[in-house]
């Protein structure tokens, strides 16, 4: 039986996860940082742009395009962003986090897992309240998917099929890029759901990770690298997916009945400036949910994602990382991605895959 659905309407996963998510993934950022310097880092860790300067972006990696074409340009046309310059910087999620807590400058941050986004909370460089709108901080929606070769030649449908002998399977480091911890949640939580024990799931996601023959170190460059040819298959962000079909790529998606619900969160710095703060609040206007449906990513707002509900199938096992399968973000991290004693950290080392 399972735990919980996710609907449309919604919203008790981010509910649930409002009190709890801000104490997530405490990385100890204070031991990475030197004291000597820890003051300029606050100090430079964010840049306003109300002198003019630009706004500066920091994201992960998978929606560069989104942001670049359609979601800037919108906004610069409006009232409140006339005149608006961005610089932007795209990449794994993790690295992004780090950059910004080691002094790269941010004015909106927009990270694939809210523990990158607690990681800024705890070095000082955004509020700690960041998640208190009605979608606590969400922008934006995905699900985690298969991405197979045009006509699905090895019929893969199911995350059994993932372990099959001879199959490949590609999928981002999970310590550099928020993608591939999603991409192993579904995994874990999918077996939960399907009523297998937590050795039983465990089990599986070390066959998983036997089965893959490259983890790129985001979510961008593991689909760079199975487009590119290598593998049969690609633990995914629909979106990518979706993108990667538009771009006239040779592939399809699979979405399995059991996956996650990938939300990402987004904040603006502590010294960010009005026009940053009013960008931020653009991403959840309706104009700019629909960009986000446009370019493949499941809008948050419900209106508008009613609207697009025929790109985007409910799977019928549907979960969120606060689900009992899963447990939480802080549980997540400790249980599976801590460096040191995480099962998931021990299944890399044994493979000889870099955990630094």
């Amino acid at each position: 039986m399972r735990t919980s659905f996710w609907k449309p309407e919604n919203l008790a996963s981010r509910t649930a996860g409002g009190g709890s998510r801000r104490r997530v993934g405490r990385l100890a950022l204070v031991t990475a940082l030197s004291v000597a310097v820890g003051v300029g880092v606050a100090a430079c860790g964010s840049s306003s742009s109300d002198s003019g300067g630009p706004i500066n972006l920091v994201a992960y990696s998978t929606p560069e395009t989104v942001y670049d074409k359609q979601l800037i340009p919108a906004f610069q046309k409006t009232s409140e962003g006339d005149g608006a310059k961005f610089s932007t910087s795209f990449g794994p999620s993790g690295d992004q986090s780090r950059a910004v807590a080691a002094g790269q400058p941010a004015d909106v941050v927009h990270l694939s897992i809210e523990p990158d986004m607690q990681n800024l909370v705890d070095a000082g460089l955004v509020d700690s309240n960041w998640d208190q709108n009605q979608y606590h901080g969400i922008v934006q929606d995905s699900v985690v998917v298969f991405v197979v070769r045009k006509g699905n030649p090895k019929n893969i449908q199911t995350w059994d099929d993932l372990i099959k002998p001879g199959v490949e399977v590609v999928t981002p480091n999970v310590f550099s890029s928020g993608g591939a911890k999603w991409n192993i949640l579904a995994a874990y939580g999918a077996q939960i759901e399907e009523g297998k024990s937590p050795t039983q799931a465990l089990a599986f996601l070390k066959s998983l990770l036997e089965h893959a023959v490259a983890q790129p170190g985001s979510a961008g460059d593991a689909l760079t690298t199975f487009t590119s040819g290598k593998g049969d298959v690609l633990l995914s962000y629909e979106s990518d997916a979706i993108e990667a079909q538009r771009a006239g790529e040779d592939v399809e998606y699979v979405i399995p009945d059991d996956t996650i619900l990938i939300e990402t969160p987004a904040a603006t710095t502590t010294d960010a400036s009005t026009q940053a703060q009013d960008f931020l609040k653009f991403l959840w206007t309706p104009q700019a949910q629909q960009l986000w449906a446009d370019g493949g990513y499941r809008p948050v707002n419900k209106s508008v994602l009613d609207k697009n509900k025929d790109k985007f199938p409910d799977p019928p096992g549907l979960f969120t990382v606060n689900d009992p399968s899963i447990g939480g973000w802080e549980k997540a991290n400790t249980d599976f991605f801590d460096p040191t004693n995480g099962s998931v950290a021990k299944i890399e080392e044994n493979l000889g895959v870099s955990t630094g």
